[in-house]
């Protein structure tokens, strides 16, 4: 197998990977990988500000509103005016969140960062480098990109998800 192919089959199994895994994750607990990381963030931080929520998990904050009402419809989370700015509405997580938390599976990117941080900071830089480059050789390094590994539109429904050109039939 020459160069090409071997780059092909590495992008093939990493965006593979990504795919099986948020099925797993929509398939046992019925949330999407980005639902997931608002939850968890909610969890750690308590209640913030919908703004200072998509700054955190890196998205736009209409794509986090739009998480928010699927969640929020589910009483997974909940939304509440300040007491100190009636301007902000904040976002927290309720106990049913909580508990669906608790018996969700790990994210993808959680056993990638346990791998990456165990790697020399060389490694770390060449990993960096050549992602860097792979996304600019095609025509990808402007895409908005959150700092988590999930497939398709992030504030898609889970029932209703736009299959992938390559996904298997």
């Amino acid at each position: 197998m020459d160069h090409i192919q071997d780059v092909l089959v590495a992008l093939r199994r990493v965006i593979r990977a990504t795919d099986l895994q948020s099925k797993h994750l929509v398939k046992t607990a019925s949330l999407t990988a980005p639902q997931l990381m608002v939850m968890q963030t909610l969890r750690d931080r308590g209640a913030i500000p919908v703004g200072a929520l998509a700054d955190e998990v890196s998205l736009s904050q209409a794509t986090v509103t739009s998480i928010i009402d699927r969640l929020e419809k589910k009483q997974y989370v909940g939304r509440e005016r300040s007491k100190q700015d009636k301007r902000k509405v904040l976002a927290f997580i309720t106990d049913e969140g909580l508990d669906k938390l608790k018996t969700a599976p790990t994210l993808l990117q959680e056993s990638f960062v346990r791998q990456f941080s165990y790697l020399q900071e060389w490694e770390q830089t060449m990993i960096i480098s050549a992602l860097q480059r792979v996304a600019q050789m095609m025509d990808a390094q402007h895409i908005d990109a959150s700092p988590f590994l999930d497939v398709g539109a992030l504030d898609r429904q889970t029932e209703q998800r736009t299959p992938l050109p390559y996904d298997d039939k």
